[in-house]
């Protein structure tokens, strides 16, 4: 019986090559969106579970509130102490381990690298996570000071191709110019579904044993929250029993840290995430690497979905929309016998055979596409040798339920009619709810296409709002390099040279660059009032050290008061200069009454000179917050320099700076990068979402048109004697296709006003991400409105012209 109905399903698509090659060319498009949409998804939800202790592993987060009880901080390290003291007061952890990131210069023979993932680790990382050994004995391998394995890819760019035939175990690599590191071991890569992926870890002992960092700060120092902590516990450990205790654990620990009878408790706390979810679920402010998002997830899946539905409903329509050519079939077979059930499994063996072929198509489709897709979408999509075993299976399901779901209405609606009404009237017994279900169709159809054509709309409006937004700062042709304590020295006469070639315009020093985060400060300022008018209490500041250069360097606007004077020592050391958030946050109503007040931070009492008007130092994701700038005792505390160039000059200028530093600093790595890129790279991961959306919109239209082309050619096949007689009583090429038109266009208009208002909440929600957004027009649903029914017409008006064009005399000969 089975091989009878796919005999004869296979028949009857090939009779009907035409509206047999809609329906595999839409499900085949659809069922390609499905499989690499779920190969992105399986790959996001994939991260860190390869390690085989994953359900058990623990990271350890910080969070720092305001003395009103809103967030300050939220941290994914913590300080140094924290994970000896976890170990100590908690006997159920069995390891806690910390990982501190480093950007480190290396030395091996006459070339220098920067090594931005450099990684002091723990002995016991070992006993937490799989990192396989190529070489070394992971036991031992980190024990000692001035100790390193590499990572494979590491271990290739310092020795080449064939590494282990240079024997790298035991020699040494001068490391920041200060230390000979010994390499002890080599290990596999941390595969790209990881949350970090160290190149190099050193062992923590050199931290601890050496002036790098030191063991005093690493008992007491509770302000530098810089080490990723880890915790390793019994499976099916009651997490909410451990974060319980952690109140009392901070209390007793940190005594002294908050005075004025505060509790630490109340202004810090500890907080557990499961390694698993740091990936999709963890955007705190600091990450080892830029995450994923559970709700990209969601949205890539719903849009999946979306589209697979559209090229179901694109069959169900033709079927039912065809169920006048069938319906004498059906009358004929239920008379000598057929059953129903027989009926529905002819049908729905149609559409399976469909969905089968159009799986196989997809899967060729998906795997000629992946590569671009992984470009497009700055992912490393693969199929993991996990998987291999199942996704036959996979695919076959997902044929069967694709067939099931794009022929089940069909197959029992036309099992359903009548044989007597069938075989007696002209429309084959079929009433006007198929028509009313296909009209349905249809608007759901482009609803769903309309809703992503808005998306769309709205995320290249914000993406280029936030290229385009006045931060407040001359971002373009600043080039941004590393500052060594080396240079400082010698810093004036490196000036004096960068600034004898006229494609440098201007040269300054400072910890951070636009475009980097704010996470710190040196606690809270202390505000002197000369009157009781305003809250005394601590205001949290974000610092910048810079030098007297930054403001005019990054054509920075003062509101009130003066920049710091390079001839005035005083500034060193008594002159704070704050931003206009900063006044609010004080409770100053206008910058002018700030100029003169003095504030005691960071251990420093100083006068304010000078206030700025706001500017986006970081990205348009943050509001801009309350910050401090000043000059630092220590001509060496300083992390950048930045570099104004001549727009029309930047390869000379360019040159110009390495000729330089190599004249200066030779021993450390010429790296540099300009602030624009900076800006730019903090939105990539919506500009790669804008990509994705343009291109699941276009997927869609078109499927959607394919539809609507195969039902608009069916409709002027069953109208086309009456079209024949319109056009012999004189009706225009025009009115026909006006005629033809009219009714699909009505439904596309439909589909608008009913997309409209989802779309804007959808839409709603994704700009809530970023504290500077656009609002949304009207216009964007009206362009949403004229593009659909644009692309609609077009699509009837192909077929409505075949027939408003054909012959009447042919149409109407045999009547």
């Amino acid at each position: 019986m089975l091989k009878n109905y796919f005999k004869i399903a296979f028949r009857n698509l090939t009779h009907n090559k035409g509206y047999s090659f809609i329906n595999l060319f839409g499900l085949t498009i659809g069922i390609t969106c499905c499989l690499l949409i779920g190969l992105y998804i399986a790959n996001e939800l994939s991260f860190d579970t390869y390690h085989t202790n994953a359900d058990r592993i623990w990271r350890v987060s910080r969070k720092f509130t305001n003395k009103d009880g809103s967030m300050q901080l939220y941290l994914g390290h913590l300080a140094p102490p924290f994970a000896p003291l976890l170990k100590n007061d908690f006997p159920d952890i069995e390891e806690a381990t910390r990982l501190f990131s480093y950007t480190a210069t290396f030395r091996h023979g006459d070339q220098l690298y920067i090594e931005d993932q450099f990684y002091a680790a723990e002995p016991n990382l070992f006993k937490i996570f799989d990192i396989p050994m190529i070489a070394g004995d992971p036991a031992t391998a980190l024990n000692d000071p001035l100790s390193m394995i590499l990572s494979e890819s590491t271990a290739k760019k310092y020795f080449g191709k064939n590494y282990l035939d240079q024997d790298p175990i035991g020699q040494t690599m001068k490391f920041d110019s200060r230390a000979d590191f010994k390499i002890t071991g080599i290990y596999k890569d941390f595969p790209y579904n990881s949350h970090m992926h160290p190149e190099i870890l050193a062992s923590f002992a050199t931290m601890r044993d050496t002036n790098f960092y030191g063991e005093e700060q690493l008992r007491t120092n509770f302000g530098n929250n810089s080490f990723s902590t880890y915790l390793l516990l019994p499976k099916d450990y009651p997490i909410e029993k451990l974060e319980a205790q952690f109140p009392a654990f901070i209390d007793k620990n940190m005594a002294g840290y908050y005075l004025n009878g505060v509790k630490a408790s109340t202004r810090t706390s500890l907080h557990l995430m499961p390694l698993t979810d740091i990936h999709l679920r963890s955007h705190l402010d600091t990450e080892f690497e830029a995450n994923g998002d559970i709700k990209r997830v969601w949205i890539f899946s719903i849009i999946a979905v979306f589209v697979l539905l559209i090229a179901c409903i694109n069959y169900m329509n033709l079927s039912t929309a065809r169920s006048v050519t069938r319906a004498k079939e059906i009358g004929v077979r239920k008379v000598v016998g057929a059953f129903r059930k027989e009926i529905i499994g002819q049908f729905l063996s149609e559409s399976v055979l469909l969905a089968i072929g159009a799986t196989l198509l997809a899967v060729l489709l998906t795997r000629i596409a992946l590569p671009f897709v992984n470009q497009v979408m700055g992912q490393q999509m693969q199929i993991q040798s996990t998987w291999l075993w199942m996704l036959p299976l996979i695919i076959l399901t997902l044929a069967v339920l694709t067939g099931i779901l794009a022929g089940a209405y069909p197959a029992f609606f036309l099992s359903s009619l009548s044989p007597l009404k069938t075989l007696k009237s002209s429309s084959g017994g079929v009433t006007t709810g198929s028509s009313l279900l296909r009209k349905t169709l249809v608007v759901s159809q482009f609803a769903i296409s309309v809703t992503l054509i808005i998306a769309v709309l709205v995320v290249f409006r914000q993406l280029t709002f936030m290229q385009n937004k006045e931060l407040g700062l001359a971002k373009d042709h600043v080039a941004a390099v590393n500052f060594y304590s080396s240079l400082a020295p010698q810093y004036e006469a490196f000036r004096t040279q960068m600034l004898s070639n006229p494609a440098v315009k201007n040269i300054t020093r400072s910890t951070r660059i636009p475009s980097g985060r704010l996470l710190d400060s040196f606690g809270s300022a202390k505000v002197q009032l000369e009157s009781d008018s305003l809250d005394q209490s601590g205001v949290d500041l974000k610092f910048v050290t810079i030098d007297h250069r930054f403001i005019p360097t990054y054509s920075l606007e003062i509101a009130a008061g003066r920049n710091f004077r390079e001839d005035q020592g005083a500034d060193r050391f008594e002159s704070f200069i704050l931003n206009e958030a900063a006044v609010r946050r004080i409770g100053w109503k206008t910058s002018e009454e700030a100029i003169g007040k003095r504030i005691q931070y960071g251990g420093r009492d100083a006068h304010i000179i000078g206030v700025l008007k706001d500017f986006n130092f970081e990205s348009l994701h943050q509001d801009i917050l309350p910050m401090i700038v000043f000059i630092p005792r220590d001509s060496t505390f300083f992390n950048f320099l930045s570099i104004q160039l001549d727009g029309n000059r930047l390869q000379e200028g360019v040159a110009h700076l390495k000729s330089t530093w190599q004249k200066f600093i030779p021993n450390m790595p010429f790296d540099y990068h300009f602030i624009d890129d900076d800006y730019a790279r903090l939105y990539e991961a919506e500009q790669r979402q804008g990509r994705v959306f343009i291109g699941f919109a276009i997927l869609a239209i078109f499927i959607a048109c394919l539809g609507l082309f195969g039902l608009a050619a069916f409709v002027a096949q069953q109208r086309v004697k009456e079209i024949g007689v319109r056009k012999v009583l004189g009706a225009s090429t025009a009115s026909i296709i006006g005629l033809m038109s009219r009714d699909f266009l009505r439904l596309v208009i439909i589909a608008l006003v009913l997309a409209s208002p989802l779309a804007w909440w959808f839409m709603h929600q994704w700009l809530d991400n970023f504290a500077y957004r656009i609002n949304i027009s009207w216009w964007i649903f009206a362009a949403a409105g004229v593009l659909s029914i644009t692309i609609a017409f077009l699509t009837i008006s192909a077929q409505s012209l075949k027939a408003a064009l054909a012959n009447p005399v042919e149409s109407l000969r045999s009547e």
